[in-house]
């Protein structure tokens, strides 16, 4: 069974840093691509990063050069490095993965199949 879970969510200030935990099971991670997206109320899912099974990363035009996907397949775990966190960055943020229809990497929610639980990110003042 096909699990995600996030943690590493909480309330930092404008400037702040967080990093997300997505630890995977039941399934071979390394062979895969994991992706984060975020969902903020009132709006759509957002993707925002990717890293592939090869460990390329790939991130949304709103979160490049402040955010750092990582993976550490040994201990079936993905990180997100959120940095220079923005007014505009709170959401719940959530892990996927999925065999993306053969693609190599991907931002389109569409594209996944498993998801976890999300953890929620607040920036506040």
């Amino acid at each position: 069974q096909v699990q995600l879970v996030e943690s590493g969510g909480g309330t930092v200030q404008p400037g702040g840093s967080l990093r997300l935990s997505c630890v995977a099971s039941g399934f071979p991670m390394e062979n895969y691509p994991i992706g984060w997206f975020r969902q903020a109320p009132g709006k759509e899912r957002e993707g925002i990063s990717c890293i592939n099974r090869s460990g390329a990363s790939y991130y949304a035009d709103a979160v490049k050069g402040r955010f750092t996907i990582s993976r550490d397949n040994a201990k079936k775990m993905v990180y997100l490095q959120m940095n220079s966190l923005k007014p505009e960055d709170p959401a719940d943020y959530v892990c996927a993965t999925g065999d993306l229809s053969g693609l190599g990497y991907s931002l389109s929610p569409a594209d996944y199949d498993y998801w976890g639980q999300g953890t929620q990110v607040t920036v506040s003042s």
